[in-house]
């Protein structure tokens, strides 16, 4: 009698490829450091080839995953005031969730004084690209061409184009229900996608960690040891407390299981920076491990991904308390709330790609008369800072997300409380028997 080995989870493979990935970039750093081959082969071939095939495979699905799973939903709405209901709730709480954010960093920030004493004599000048205005973000909404909307990723856009589409369908009577079965099946299908490449994903991370460790130096990250803690700690409170906290006084649901069944999602939204690249995982997640129903989760999760970065606004918060401490410059409790409001509105026009922050920065310092060159000093950790910031971003929609779904009575509370619930979705079988 054998007994069949239990396969290693999704979960331990990703954090294995991570630390594996970590270790192999500060090993090649230390005894490498200037070898040509290594560096040109390696480095800048296997590790960056590697990483960015995975990205790219990320972002291939969220065009379609975002406008078939949003086109479901919406089609299977009977009445269109619940979509109306379903998207007020949606941005209230991320609003909310947003300014609860910067104000958290605000007050860590002026408790904490990271920026007291520090050296700007290294800081270079930072050339910021020009913020849209939250007039131009909310025009923006709105595509001209629904196809370019898609083929440039422009996510706002394809969600409301995909609304009035779900929407036109449900109101289509039978040619729409024939449309609608086939954006079920296709849905399906896409969700299976999902689910093959989350297999190749720990060697994905593995690039991208080595890749990255390879060119992060230590010293950048002891040079403001204090801002970088500060920063961290906050965001590890709000990602921990703040939505735990919510989650248990709208939902009654154990934050504990929510967290152990986010880990997925975290460690991608972690290794790839980009909110927009994980939402896949993001969804797969809030519908097969968390169950909540596709209506809910097809419309929030993409729509967080575009105007929830509350990881993004602490990051604005703390680094405006470090920059105007390092200046010598006391802010008003006017400018606090400039920057609360200011950094609100940026934060739900911020792409949610790798690095953008630091331009939604620019515009936050401008409305408060601090210097731009400030930015030019937290710039050595931001990389790492975004890795983090970006997994407090998706946990904070998945939370909102079970919020809503709970209130609409679209949340499976065994599904949720099971947890085993959605493990079969991280193998697909290639060969039927």
């Amino acid at each position: 009698m054998t007994n069949a080995k239990k396969p290693m989870s999704l979960t331990t493979r990703v954090i294995i490829g991570m630390v594996a990935g970590i270790l192999t970039g500060f090993a090649i750093r230390g005894l490498f450091a200037e070898n040509g081959f290594v560096d040109a082969y390696i480095v800048n071939g296997l590790f960056e080839v590697g990483g960015q095939i995975f990205i790219a495979s990320l972002k291939m699905l969220v065009v379609p995953l975002v406008f078939v799973s949003l086109v479901c939903g919406t089609s299977s709405l009977k009445d269109v005031t619940t979509l109306g209901r379903l998207g007020g709730k949606t941005v209230l709480f991320y609003v909310a969730t947003t300014a609860v954010a910067i104000t958290l960093a605000l007050t860590m920030g002026t408790l904490f004084q990271p920026g007291q004493g520090a050296d700007l004599t290294a800081a270079s000048t930072f050339a910021s690209a020009e913020a849209p205005s939250l007039g131009q973000v909310i025009i923006d909404m709105f595509p001209t061409n629904p196809i370019s909307a898609m083929a440039e990723g422009k996510t706002l856009q394809v969600i409301v184009f995909a609304v009035l589409f779900g929407i036109a369908i449900s109101a289509a009577g039978e040619p729409g229900e024939r449309i609608a079965a086939m954006f079920r099946d296709l849905n399906d299908v896409i969700m299976k996608l999902v689910a093959l490449l989350m297999n190749i994903a720990p060697f994905g991370v593995f690039f991208l960690m080595a890749k990255l460790f390879t060119g992060l130096g230590l010293s950048a990250i002891f040079n403001l040891a204090e801002y970088f803690l500060v920063l961290t700690a906050t965001l590890l409170l709000h990602g921990l407390v703040t939505y735990s906290v919510l989650l248990k006084s709208f939902t009654g649901l154990s934050p504990l299981t929510f967290l152990k069944k986010m880990e997925d999602a975290i460690m991608f939204a972690f290794s790839t920076a980009s909110s927009n690249a994980t939402i896949p995982v993001t969804m797969e997640t809030a519908q097969n491990r968390l169950g909540v129903d596709n209506r809910v989760s097809s419309f929030t999760i993409p729509l967080g991904a575009t105007i929830n970065m509350d990881g993004t606004a602490i990051m604005q918060g703390v680094a405006t308390a470090f920059i105007a401490q390092a200046f010598n410059i006391d802010l008003t409790m006017g400018d606090y709330l400039t920057v609360i409001l200011t950094a609100t509105i940026a934060s739900i026009g911020t792409a949610g790609v790798p690095g953008v922050g630091l331009i939604m920065l620019a515009m936050v310092l401008n409305q408060v008369g601090l210097p731009l060159e400030g930015i030019a000093l937290i710039m050595g950790v931001d990389r790492l800072l975004d890795m983090i910031r970006t997994a407090v971003n998706i946990t904070g929609d998945s939370a909102v997300t079970c919020i809503v779904a709970k209130s609409e009575g679209s949340l499976d509370i065994e599904k949720f409380n099971d947890p085993a619930a959605g493990q079969k979705e991280e193998t697909v079988e290639l060969v039927r028997t």
